[in-house]
């Protein structure tokens, strides 16, 4: 069974999201029995802490519409979430949402402006800000890190736009970002806050990765912290607590009159668009954003199997050639393979679409290329959602949280030889039979 995933929309926002596209592929394949290793859909994949199932019960019978902002009970614990991370916050600073994908859409549409995007980036960045109306602008991240345009590459990029005439609005950061799984490091967010105050941009902080550091420990900086004035800051619970599907996201705004106004906007957008977060949800948010210990337990297992997976993809990635960042947080390896250009050219590799389509065409391995990414389509690159390797079931998955050392267990480490394997035949130079 072969699928065309060399196609992709002529401009952002014309087409399924290729993520989301690729996961109905996957499924399809799986359907007609076809073996499939997923690493292309940044799903945490892990049994749902029972705490939450409990909650969740107990507010079903709860049918009314909610608050357009949220309940007083969820906004508050949201605004206790973020004062527990160096951000006083007032729940009047606090809207909730069905996810953080519709907050960020609903900003970006408030802001009213060109968006600055680091490249590569999520790939909802760019058909976000093109589905509010304005330009998306990639700027390429710096060398050691993602999730930030290249600060200095940034003002350059600022100064070009100005002389044309064109205003932009604001600059997004993910950190710790999709798709490199690394953090910014507090000089680099320092000096962007610097270049967006300077030019008067608005800061849009994708913090959902923030509780996922593989370390553990608060080894954050938030541009909130650096510029609060101008930062919007937006998270949820889909990727910490494994709960993508139940769509709970919040977003934390600038205290002031700026703030309040962005907030208005962004809020008047929401009452178009989704109303309320439903409301046995607001009662989930209420309680897991406040984090009882049921639920700092599982962030605390959640970051050490991802770190322990996502270093075993990053050493496979990197003994077959490829350049790649090491990653710190999340649960994504972003590998570059242009130094095996002339191995994987025998293979009718050419660029990152053709990379993603040999993989799963030969090898039964999914994986989102770079050029979904913003990145250079012709660079030889694709993105590892490395919550594919620990498991299909919520037995394995268990084991892997439980594990003190998840890569090593025997359905992680079989899932982590395949794509081993599949990266040895696609880089292995010509043998020589004259010898």
């Amino acid at each position: 069974m072969t699928t065309d995933l060399l196609w992709s929309p002529p401009c952002p926002g014309t087409g399924m999201s290729p993520n989301l596209r690729l996961n109905e592929i996957v499924t399809d394949r799986r359907r007609h029995g076809l073996d499939t290793l997923h690493l292309g859909f940044g799903e945490a994949r892990l049994p749902l802490v029972p705490e939450l199932e409990e909650v969740l019960a107990g507010a079903a019978a709860d049918t009314a519409y909610a608050p357009v902002a949220g309940t007083p009970a969820a906004r508050e614990a949201v605004a206790g979430y973020f004062r527990r991370r160096r951000l006083p916050t007032h729940p009047a600073q606090v809207v909730l949402a069905p996810g953080s994908k519709p907050l960020l859409f609903a900003v970006f549409t408030a802001l009213g402006g060109d968006v600055y995007l680091p490249a590569p980036c999520w790939n909802s960045y760019a058909p976000q800000v093109a589905l509010s109306g304005r330009a998306p602008v990639p700027v390429p991240i710096g060398g050691t890190y993602g999730g930030l345009p290249d600060p200095a590459l940034l003002e350059r990029r600022i100064g070009e736009d100005l002389r044309r005439g064109v205003r932009p609005a604001a600059v997004v950061v993910n950190s710790p970002d999709n798709p490199t799984g690394t953090s910014v490091p507090r000089e680099a967010m320092r000096e962007l806050c610097r270049v967006a105050r300077d030019a008067g941009l608005t800061l849009v902080s994708d913090e959902i990765y923030r509780d996922l550091h593989h370390e553990g420990g608060d080894r954050f900086a938030s541009p909130a912290e650096l510029a609060p004035e101008r930062t919007v800051v937006c998270t949820g619970l889909s990727k910490s607590l494994a709960i993508g599907g139940w769509r709970i996201g919040g977003a934390r705004f600038p205290a002031g009159a700026s703030g309040a106004g962005l907030r208005d906007r962004t809020l008047a957008v929401a009452s178009e668009v989704w109303s309320a977060l439903a409301a046995p949800m607001q009662a989930v948010a209420a309680y897991a954003f406040a984090e009882p210990p049921a639920i700092t337990e599982r962030l605390r297992r959640s970051a050490r199997m991802h770190g322990s997976v996502s270093r075993a993809c990053h050493t496979i990635c990197r003994s077959h050639g490829a350049a790649a960042r090491r990653p710190t947080a999340g649960f994504y390896v972003y590998a570059d393979f242009e130094a095996r250009r002339r191995d994987l050219a025998r293979h009718g590799v050419v660029d990152s679409a053709s990379l993603a389509q040999q993989l799963l065409d030969r090898f039964g391995i999914a994986v989102l290329g770079g050029h979904h990414l913003g990145d250079d389509p012709r660079r030889l690159a694709f993105k590892v959602a490395t919550t594919g390797f620990v498991g299909e079931t919520p037995e394995e998955q268990s084991a892997a949280l439980d594990a003190a050392d998840a890569a090593g267990l025997p359905h992680v480490r079989r899932r982590l030889r395949w794509l081993d394997s599949a990266l040895a035949a696609l880089t292995a130079p010509p043998t020589d039979w004259t010898r």
